[in-house]
């Protein structure tokens, strides 16, 4: 199979794209991928460093002040894109177009839909993205990974998949144990952790409970976020850290330590909640009020109701609030273990598999 994917701006796009090329090689030795991504996003250079062929476009979103110099531009920007895909499309003359997400995504799959090339996106979130929304009209097949997405679409093209990057993770054999930060192996560890730039809110509520958290019988990994260590540290200066709990600036090997994890704390991003369904691990919930149509808290909620997860909301968060949390939980193994099964009973261990049938599916479209 030849295969163009498009996904850009942040790893919730990225990572599900990768796990999606990762399977097709998987299962096809002799397949070939292009990566079309912009010139601004991470893909440009996460995508590079996994041996995938990599073109880029220069495009950009719009702002919410409608009428402006900017958005006149990101118009020409999306139409001169749209004829650079026509272009790249022609050249690599792929079996299918698949779009994971970000504005590079929408030039793309719009090109590749008015060439008569088979089309499918794949939706991350509960709340559909502009993008998808825009596209959801032109593609053949879409692919969902909370069934809250489905009604914000046309129902026949609609298919749930899961999010590949569950795959992804679920496939991992970790060999990590807490030894290698000084921790004890045999002792319930809870991760605390706000996305790769931390969360300022979270962080500054694990400052305020970590008197209390070196009392604790478990362990504790607060992960504060590259940005952000050297101010964490700063506000813990007076403050003496049991060998219990470890404050780190970033966790580079985040799928491989997740397996050994009692509870998780954090925000609800697409790819965060298909890793923490995928290993099945309890978690409380805190999500960003920074997003689109604040996507996160009903990411979040779809875990709450099957009992997967506790929600703590931002506005919410204190030290206290989060101790009580953190502390319902890690002394209730039987509760720990219920929420475990939920969570793992929504993960989708063979979700790239099922996207790339729902591929296939649209290539048979446009050959019958």
């Amino acid at each position: 199979m030849k295969m163009i994917v498009s996904g850009g701006g942040t790893g919730g796009h990225i990572y599900p794209a990768l796990a999606l090329v990762e399977a097709l090689q998987r299962q096809d030795a002799g397949a070939q991928v292009l990566y079309v991504g912009s010139k601004r996003g991470l893909e440009k250079n996460i995508v590079p460093e996994k041996g995938i062929a990599f073109r880029e476009l220069k495009i950009q979103g719009f702002k919410r002040k409608l009428f402006s110099l900017y958005n006149f531009e990101t118009v020409y920007l999306f139409l001169k894109s749209v004829q650079a895909a026509k272009r790249i499309i022609r050249q690599f003359h792929p079996d299918v177009v698949v779009g994971t997400g970000g504005y590079v995504s929408g030039a793309v799959l719009y090109a590749a839909a008015k060439m008569g090339v088979p089309t499918v996106i794949h939706e991350q979130n509960s709340v559909v993205g502009w993008t998808n929304k825009f596209l959801s009209r032109y593609v053949d097949k879409i692919g969902i990974a909370f069934e809250e997405a489905r009604s914000q679409f046309p129902e026949q093209k609609v298919v749930f998949t899961g999010n590949p990057r569950a795959q992804q993770v679920a496939e991992i054999k970790s060999n990590f144990h807490w030894s290698e930060l000084q921790l004890q192996d045999d002792v319930p560890t809870v991760l605390v952790f706000g996305g790769s730039q931390g969360a300022l809110k979270l962080n500054e509520a694990m400052v305020a409970a970590l008197p209390k958290f070196n009392q604790r019988d478990y362990q504790v990994v607060f992960v504060t976020g590259r940005g952000r260590y050297e101010g964490v540290m700063e506000s813990l200066k007076k403050v003496p850290i049991n060998d219990n709990v470890k404050v780190l600036p970033y966790v580079d090997n985040m799928p491989e330590v997740l397996p050994q994890v009692a509870l998780i704390v954090g925000r609800a991003g697409a790819t965060s909640l298909a890793e923490i369904t995928a290993d099945g691990i309890p978690s409380i919930l805190i999500p960003s009020p920074y997003v689109t149509a604040d996507h996160q808290t009903k990411n979040a909620m779809s875990l709450v109701n099957q009992h997967a997860a506790l929600l703590e909301t931002e506005a919410e968060l204190s030290g206290s609030s989060l101790l009580s949390k953190i502390d319902s939980l890690m002394n209730n193994p039987q509760e720990r273990h219920e929420m475990a099964q939920n969570a793992k009973k929504m993960g989708v261990p063979d979700a790239a598999d099922q996207l790339l049938d729902v591929c296939r599916d649209a290539i048979r479209l446009h050959r019958s």
